[in-house]
């Protein structure tokens, strides 16, 4: 059944290695997948692919190998599901009283029945105590109870007593025009452009290399400098503390944005803004820049972005000393005006789901200091921001 699945998405042009499929063989002799077939579907498709493009593909392949209810009885001959992965399902869910139970029936036997059933059943059952149904006492179906049986069609574990499941999975298509984490980032971020031709002339002008040559009747080579964005960034992560549960999503951001912006700088703060910020967390203490020299340093057609949770004590903000590492003597909120009015595009980024900014005392005050334009890191709330920078 694995090596069908193999052969089929080299058929369906998955590019799947034999390393690849070995490296999955030995997952699953490490029971990584638990014995479940959704386990089992993510853990494959971790394993063997390597192109989001190909996710659809692969979910149509895995749908036709490991096919549920339409076609049991052939799923059922061709699988040949080890006898071993069956006994160790009742060994995890079966009391040593219901084990005794199913070895006295055996399992054979059991298989054997349920086959039959389904040669003999022409439609729905409710309740009895025979055939493939609900809320009966059959061994075969679901809703029902039985000391032993195969659960068929049932949503969730009830009674912890069938011994193997048989559920039809539904897996839907998906679009592979799509682009996924870092790479749809930067789609909402090249809203941001204003292309500018700027440096070393080291593009070849063709038309007007063209036309000069038509002029002057020799070949006449004219270069120009590369078209490039010319929007300038400066960026302040919030680093440490609540941050720390976003860090993949923020990182991703900062990926993808120094790929798309030539001219952008970053510092890092904690929690609030105040009169010094860092290049480097391990030197935060020793190798600071004073938020003076920033301001000094950049100009005014620079667009900020700050990036952080806005989750932290009001007093942080509002009050002289509030800061939670250092006494600071100006209230953060002076530091974040100030950079406001020296740069009139200013967004903040907020990884907090924006349902629960309201909960947070802080995360209003920051939204009001910013006059409203603080944005989920979401792919709509990023495109939300680059449009309000280039206002």
């Amino acid at each position: 059944m694995f090596l069908q699945f193999f052969t089929s998405l080299r058929d369906a042009q998955v590019p799947v290695t034999l390393r690849e499929y070995l490296t999955l063989m030995e997952a699953l002799d490490a029971d990584l997948s638990d014995y479940s077939v959704e386990n089992f579907y993510y853990l494959s498709r971790t394993s063997l692919v390597k192109d989001e493009r190909n996710l659809d593909k692969f979910d149509r392949v895995f749908g036709t190998v490991f096919k549920g209810l339409e076609n049991l009885l052939d799923a059922m001959e061709k699988a040949e599901i080890p006898e071993e992965w069956l006994k160790k399902l009742a060994e995890k869910y079966l009391t040593d009283e219901e084990k005794k139970q199913i070895e006295a029936m055996g399992w054979d036997k059991l298989m054997e029945t349920l086959k039959k059933r389904l040669e003999e059943q022409k439609g729905r059952h409710q309740g009895g105590s025979k055939w493939i149904g609900t809320a009966g006492t059959s061994p075969f179906g679901a809703h029902g109870y039985n000391p032993e049986g195969v659960r068929i069609g049932q949503e969730k574990n009830r009674n912890n007593r069938a011994v193997k499941v048989w559920d039809k999975r539904e897996f839907k298509d998906l679009d592979g025009n799509v682009e996924l984490g870092i790479r749809n980032i930067k789609v909402a971020l090249r809203r941001l452009r204003k292309f500018a031709r700027t440096g070393a002339p080291d593009e070849l002008d063709l038309d007007t290399t063209i036309r000069e040559t038509a002029n002057h009747g020799y070949l006449d080579v004219h270069m120009r400098p590369e078209r490039r964005n010319a929007v300038k960034l400066l960026v302040f992560f919030d680093i440490g503390g609540s941050m720390d549960a976003h860090i993949e999503q923020v990182e991703e951001l900062f990926s993808a944005a120094k790929s798309e912006f030539k001219h952008m700088e970053y510092f890092y703060f904690h929690n609030c803004l105040y009169e010094g910020v860092w290049k480097q967390n391990k030197r935060r203490f020793t190798d600071r820049t004073p938020t003076w020299d920033v301001l000094h340093k950049y100009p005014h057609d620079y667009k900020i972005v700050f990036v952080g949770d806005a989750s932290m004590s009001p007093y942080e903000i509002m009050v002289p000393g509030g800061s939670v590492e250092h006494v600071n003597e100006e209230p953060g909120s002076v530091w974040l005006d100030r950079i406001i009015r020296t740069y009139p595009h200013a967004v903040w980024l907020n990884p907090v789901a924006q349902k629960h900014w309201d909960y947070s005392e802080s995360t209003t005050i920051i939204k009001r200091i910013f006059a409203n334009r603080m944005y989920p890191i979401t792919i709509e709330g990023l495109e939300g921001a680059m449009k309000e920078l280039t206002h």
